[in-house]
């Protein structure tokens, strides 16, 4: 089965945005040092060959503009019960295509295309893979802010999830950035 990765970033208490949806804290967040680079985005980027996002996170990402796409050429999927392929921009659709298939199916037919890691990327998105046992690594860069409230990352009702830690490293602009293997469940 294609392997399911999450690379993200959440506020000290656990939130990826604000309950709006606005991400605009993280441009608080100062960059690193030079010399510690985009904190392994672009490393990450390149070791998936696929990307699966929810169809909010897909329409903050529009929202940046026409030029501002973070993913190159990489084939996106977002995932979404309500999206048609009509909706999708055509100046993205040699690169972007939806499913409403649950999180197994979808990363079967995956497998199926050839695709050996997909990076699973928005908050309920994340929830349902990680329900469905289809995300198998979790690096989550935790940014030092205190947001209160807004979209949590993490399910509030789900199962136990075990985590083994594969490394961590701080940054100079506070970043603590933390590669988790997540443990099948012994359900």
């Amino acid at each position: 089965m294609t392997k399911g990765s999450v690379y993200i970033a959440t506020s000290l208490d656990g939130y990826i945005a604000k309950a709006d949806g606005d991400i605009d804290w993280l441009n608080n967040i100062p960059p690193p040092a030079k010399e510690e680079g985009d904190m392994g985005f672009a490393a990450y980027l390149a070791s998936v060959d696929c990307m699966v996002m929810g169809r909010n996170t897909f329409d903050k990402v529009l929202s940046f503009g026409k030029d501002v796409w973070p993913y190159g050429t990489l084939k996106v999927v977002v995932w979404s019960r309500t999206m048609k392929p009509d909706d999708i921009p055509d100046y993205r659709r040699d690169t972007v295509s939806c499913s409403a298939l649950p999180p197994k199916e979808l990363m079967q037919e995956l497998q199926d295309n050839g695709h050996k890691k997909a990076y699973i990327d928005g908050g309920v998105t994340v929830q349902e893979f990680l329900k469905a046992g289809m995300v198998q690594e979790i690096c989550l860069s935790l940014a030092p802010i205190l947001l209160g409230s807004g979209i949590k990352l993490f399910p509030t009702d789900g199962p136990q999830f075990n985590l083994k830690l594969k490394e961590s490293m701080s940054y100079s602009n506070g970043m603590v950035q933390s590669t988790y293997e997540v443990l099948p469940n012994e359900e």
